[in-house]
């Protein structure tokens, strides 16, 4: 715990923490719009399948061509994935609707599948990867398959980037990150088939997986308990930002390709000025480089104006002051010691089970916002809004009555507005877009919640295999998310179910963590087992005073007549 002290005497909320934190947070006003790029690139435009062109010299107008060609459907409109085998030219007699569905179904007529290709109504956009590539109908089901590999993109990040960072540092894993969003995001945007497309894309997602850890732990490990909170509260607003950021790159540019590669070329400009970052000095002395620690904190120290207690410093100094940790550190750790221990194992199982169903209803309802019947545009900037009051009062409740329940309260209170939801008339869109809305307020508020609480209840010496297993677990719940849409095309209230009791399950979960109000950031194994020895202690304490009170208090007896 003595680097706080360290950070302390070098200036903990200089010019260094505001410069140090502003970079580090400008990348992730982007990440929304990656997360989030498929509303848009792989929006689905009203189609149709194309209309007969051998028409035997006839010269029809376009309405007469789309009747005799294409059925219609039960409200009236076009047929997405079927037409007449042959032009049925007795339809131009017909006068209503429900005549042509009589016809059609007296008189047997043969049908086909879309043989040359769709006619796409593209009003709202100039192109998409569904008119590119001609995603519907039977092949409808690889939209979905798309965000799916992009998230499997981010779990395999995820996996790799939690152990190489520890290992090899976050500035480096930084950088590599940045570089890889910016390249894969390019290529991305030219590819010349889908498989190509998901490709980069599941390298994308592998790089926002860099990017999250990284900037997360380079953030806290060099910021003081005291301001943890408002913080990461900030960096949480960046990712609301980027959501109105999203809405309104996506509204100016129509066009996939165009749309990826703008919001792909500002990871170049991060990755040039992320070299100006300081390696982590809690990291370089847990792995024995004292000397470039050293160095970093006098730096800080000269940045904040306090070139006296850089004068001060030196590896005697630090090494003494961190002499636990050291002694600590030289065991070498890996991911089973997320498990190995009492308290770690009930962390890393109850924030599996936060950051699993908070990913998984988030994307759930996040992902597929042409189902609410408004303008994606819109809806966008309404989700993206609703972070605002949502993380302002999560940042209030957290700093006042703690992380725990926060997170607790925010998780059930999503998944019953979701379940409330699934009750109200599809025909009231107005209020089923309501109810929707506030419970994307309250994951986007548990998400800020568990980024914050995941990174002070994980020790130093395995915070990024920590972050980056639970990091994996979120991915994996987004991952599962838009496979769940698909059962929905058969069983219609299952979505709305699943992601539901989703949230409220993991909100029993999260009330057996450990508090982290006003306590000191963790270093070792042992800094986090004796916390939660502590709170084993006094709830042990709590249940003996109970116990004694009801033994103690009088029985009351009943006459008996």
């Amino acid at each position: 715990m003595a680097f706080a002290d360290l950070l302390e005497q070098v200036g903990s909320t200089g010019h260094f923490q505001i410069m140090h934190v502003t970079l580090l947070s400008l990348p992730i006003l982007m990440m929304a719009s990656h997360n989030l790029l498929q509303n848009f690139v792989a929006a689905v435009p009203s189609h149709h399948c194309v209309a007969h062109t051998n028409l035997s010299g006839h010269l029809l107008d376009p309405e007469d061509t789309l009747l005799i060609s294409i059925p219609l459907d039960q409200q009236g409109r076009p047929e997405r994935c079927r037409r007449y085998t042959h032009p049925q030219w007795h339809l131009l007699h017909t006068n209503s609707s429900k005549e042509l569905e009589w016809e059609n179904e007296e008189n047997g007529i043969n049908m086909q599948g879309c043989v040359d290709g769709w006619k796409y109504n593209m009003t709202e956009m100039t192109s998409t990867i569904i008119t590119e590539w001609d995603l519907v109908c039977d092949m409808r089901s690889l939209k979905q398959m798309g965000q799916t590999i992009y998230m499997g993109g981010v779990l395999v990040g995820a996996m790799i980037f939690g152990g190489l960072s520890d290992r090899f540092g976050r500035r480096v894993l930084l950088l590599i990150s940045h570089l890889m969003m910016a390249v894969a995001g390019t290529c991305a945007a030219f590819a010349t088939s889908f498989s190509l497309f998901c490709l980069f894309r599941f390298f994308c997602g592998m790089a926002l997986s860099g990017l999250v850890l990284n900037s997360f732990s380079l953030i806290v490990e060099w910021i003081p308990t005291r301001v943890r909170t408002v913080v990461g509260t900030g960096t949480g607003y960046c990712y609301t930002t980027g959501q109105l950021i999203l809405a309104v790159v996506a509204y100016n540019i129509r066009d996939w390709r165009w749309l990826t590669l703008a919001v792909s070329l500002p990871f170049y400009v991060s990755f040039l000025y992320s070299w100006w970052f300081l390696e982590s000095a809690r990291w370089l002395v847990l792995n024995k480089k004292p000397d470039q620690a050293v160095k970093n904190l006098k730096a800080v120290a000269r940045m904040n104006g306090r070139r006296d207690e850089a004068d001060k410093i030196n590896i005697e100094m630090l090494q003494q002051s961190m002499k636990k940790e050291m002694s600590c550190s030289q065991i070498s750790h890996s991911v089973l010691d997320l498990l190995r221990k009492r308290t770690m194992r009930t962390i890393t199982v109850c924030l599996s089970a936060v950051w699993f169903s908070t990913s998984f209803a988030y994307y759930g309802l996040s992902m597929d916002l042409q189902k609410f019947g408004v303008n994606i545009y819109l809806i966008q900037v309404i989700f993206g809004a609703v972070d605002i009051p949502a993380k302002i009062i999560v940042t209030v409740s957290m700093s006042i009555i703690g992380r725990r329940i926060s997170q607790c309260a925010a998780l059930m209170l999503a998944g019953i507005t979701i379940l409330i939801n699934m009750l109200v008339p599809y025909e009231l869109q107005t209020l089923r877009t309501s109810l929707a809305v506030i419970g994307k307020g309250c994951l986007a508020a548990s998400f800020n919640c568990c980024y914050l609480y995941s990174g002070e209840l994980y020790p130093t010496v395995i915070r990024q295999n920590g972050m980056g297993w639970v990091s994996m677990m979120a991915r994996l719940g987004a991952m599962v998310a838009p496979l769940v849409l698909l059962i929905g095309e058969a069983v219609a209230w299952f979505p709305g179910f699943i992601y539901g009791g989703a949230p409220i399950l993991s909100g029993i979960f999260a009330y057996f963590l450990p508090e982290t109000l006003a306590t000191p950031l963790p270093d070792t194994i042992q800094d986090a087992e004796e916390r939660g020895f502590i709170r084993r202690k006094q709830t042990s304490k709590k249940e003996e005073m109970v116990l004694k009170d009801s033994s103690n208090s009088p029985l009351k007896e009943t006459a008996v007549p």
